[in-house]
């Protein structure tokens, strides 16, 4: 799962620009499934039929990633940026990005000042994002625009895909694993159901524009017919010494059963049953209450006359950044938890309140 992890962060896809990662969703999971279509906002629907009558279950994980998009070309060639998503304006300074630009990807940096001139400002202060630039070695406006840049051009981290640690118990950094890996997850789900029997239906739900709003799971769900639902998503831990962690979510503690966060509180047969199944299969998994995110979850739960929703939260440190981090052992722990799950479902089974 690592190169299938490399391959989908290192493509570029920013809230409203996930084209990249949309068709390469598409067309990668053409062979696999009965049925793959893009819808008219770039969610990748694809559906796969088992070969026993049961229950209809939406699969979701987001393909979009937090990023920028150019507001202003200044006449010195330095470009101002709006934010994509949620971002933290103390982690911005200094930072690779690369810009899609017209004519192909340019590399940038957000610029900050020498350190030499510390001693002549306030060294607390944390400019806003407003206040900042982005440098692409151009003198002119002209330059920049010639590059293929200009208003409204999407931009992304410029970090690289990297694993590190143990060999034993690798870890992966890089820009888009929220929710790359949960898309990763899916994906890997999808490859492995190829030769295995299961029961229902499957509808695999990659969406868009879920930073800035849980935008394509609201539309997709509302026109999906399903019996439960599952979404997979990153959450923050909470593991790191900082004074405002309080250690109840770890990396390399297994996934995430979510109990709640502020888009959802989760069905609690769904939620009953993930935790049942994890204990039946030794499958290591830590209850996640955390108030400070949201996921697609929260969306596909009020579709229709309401959709049974569980959550699986792969763990991350560094959520939001452009070194993001994830515990191959999580990652893994979760795919095999959504694969209990669907092996698990029968004829007629139900998720009742």
């Amino acid at each position: 799962m690592i190169e299938l992890l490399k391959t989908l962060t290192n493509l570029h896809g920013p809230c409203g620009y996930e084209h990249s990662v949309t068709y390469f969703l598409r067309d990668y999971l053409a062979d696999k499934v009965d049925e793959v279509n893009v819808d008219p906002i770039g969610n990748v629907i694809a559906r796969k039929k088992g070969t026993k009558p049961g229950p209809t279950v939406i699969l979701t994980a987001h393909m979009d990633e937090i990023g920028f998009i150019v507001k202003k070309v200044e006449e010195n060639g330095l470009i101002r940026f709006e934010k994509l998503g949620g971002h933290d304006d103390r982690i911005l300074l200094a930072q690779p990005v690369k810009i899609s630009g017209s004519n192909g990807v340019v590399q940038g940096v957000i610029g900050t000042m020498s350190a030499h001139y510390v001693k002549f400002d306030d060294p607390s202060k944390v400019r806003k994002h407003s206040q900042m630039y982005i440098d692409v070695g151009a003198l002119s406006k002209n330059e920049v625009l010639e590059m293929g840049i200009n208003i409204g051009t999407p931009i992304t981290w410029g970090t690289e895909f990297q694993v590190f640690g143990p060999v034993n118990r690798p870890r992966v950094r890089a820009k888009a694993l929220d929710d790359r890996a949960g898309c990763a997850v899916l994906v890997q789900v999808l490859e492995e159901l190829q030769e295995i029997s299961f029961a229902g239906e499957i509808i695999f739900l990659f969406t868009v524009q879920e930073e800035v709003g849980l935008r394509g799971a609201k539309t997709a769900a509302e026109h999906m017919q399903a019996d439960a639902a599952i979404a997979i998503d990153t959450t923050a831990v909470s593991d790191t010494p900082e004074e405002t962690m309080d250690q109840t979510l770890g990396l390399g503690r297994g996934t995430g059963i979510k109990v709640m966060d502020f888009s959802l509180i989760v069905h609690r047969t769904m939620k009953d049953q993930l935790i049942q199944l994890a204990e039946q299969q030794e499958i290591p998994y830590q209850l996640e209450v955390f108030p400070g995110i949201g996921t697609d979850g929260g969306a596909v739960t009020f579709a229709n006359k309401g959709i049974p929703t569980g959550v699986l939260s792969i763990p991350s440190r560094y959520a939001h950044s452009p070194v993001e981090v994830i515990d191959m052992g999580d990652i893994e722990a979760t795919k095999e938890l959504v694969k209990a799950f669907i092996l698990n479902l029968h004829e007629g089974q139900s998720f009742p309140f």
